[in-house]
């Protein structure tokens, strides 16, 4: 129980910051890859989580320790609708992201969705149609932006790489000269 917590506490924090760090490990003027996988990540969880909001708008179901007699809910007692999962839509968005566009990278962040997937019902957050259905909703949005949107996204990273280039190029060049 308290592993799961611990997961489903920091785990979709931590696959965002996984996808930001993504961004920060490309190499200033090398290989836009990871910086488009940063992009199209953080673009998909969004999708993802509106698309969340809509559903949950027009129907709402109850958390599990809402519905059922538990003796302890290893979470906070949110009220908010169980379906679908938030946590499970985001983190599928940004690991499917990152798997289309880097497989062998994007593996191990598949591997952290699917914990925090499976945390959230372990807690008693969620029933497990709730994160299925998160899953799914994470990983369309995914196949969208990484497939349609990828035009606006490489648009995107050219902006914003024009800021974050100059002050990473500092950082890599003293790294690169350390080893």
């Amino acid at each position: 129980g308290t592993t799961f917590k611990a997961i489903e506490t920091y785990g979709t924090v931590l696959i965002g910051l996984a996808a930001v760090c993504l961004w920060l490990l490309a190499r200033p003027g090398g290989s836009r890859k990871w910086k488009l996988a940063a992009g199209s990540a953080l673009g998909a969880a969004a999708v993802a989580l509106l698309a969340n909001r809509v559903i949950s708008t027009s129907w709402h179901r109850d958390r599990p320790f809402e519905t059922h007699q538990v003796e302890h809910v290893w979470g906070p007692r949110k009220t908010d609708a169980s379906f679908p999962s938030d946590h499970s839509s985001a983190a599928f968005a940004i690991a499917v992201t990152v798997l289309l566009i880097d497989p062998v990278l994007g593996a191990a962040f598949v591997v952290l969705a699917a914990l925090i997937a499976l945390g959230r019902v372990v807690v008693g957050e969620h029933y497990p149609g709730d994160v299925l259905a998160g899953a799914l909703i994470g990983t369309a949005a995914a196949l969208v932006v990484v497939r349609l949107g990828r035009p606006v996204i490489a648009w995107l990273v050219r902006l914003v790489e024009r800021v974050t280039d100059p002050l990473l190029r500092p950082i890599w060049r003293r790294r690169v000269t350390d080893l």
